[in-house]
């Protein structure tokens, strides 16, 4: 498990925006003007979190002259969603069941 990438992502998630914003997009993808809509902040402050999401690879930016579209990177979700349950599930796999492995 690459928890280095995992923890970095978790990062991201973990300020309550961007969790929003995650969750509107999986509805599917919407332009920027809609997801400002949903919150009392400038458009710069959504820039602002549009670019983290997106330079972690959360979030695909499509560029239409003026407006940005976004849509969910299904495969860093997944990612995200998959490797959060192993690392938290209890399974006979467990880290602590490997005698190489300290815990």
């Amino acid at each position: 498990m690459d928890y280095q990438k995992l923890a970095k992502l978790l990062k991201v998630v973990a300020e309550p925006n961007r969790l929003k914003i995650l969750e509107m997009l999986s509805c599917g993808g919407m332009c920027a003007c809609d997801i400002l809509n949903h919150f009392n902040f400038t458009q710069p402050t959504l820039s602002h979190h549009m670019k983290v999401l997106e330079d972690n690879g959360l979030v695909i930016v499509d560029k239409k002259a003026n407006w940005h579209y976004y849509s969910l990177n299904r495969a860093a979700v997944d990612f995200l969603i998959s490797n959060l349950t192993e690392a938290l599930s209890v399974t006979k796999d467990c880290i602590c069941n490997d005698k190489n492995k300290k815990c």
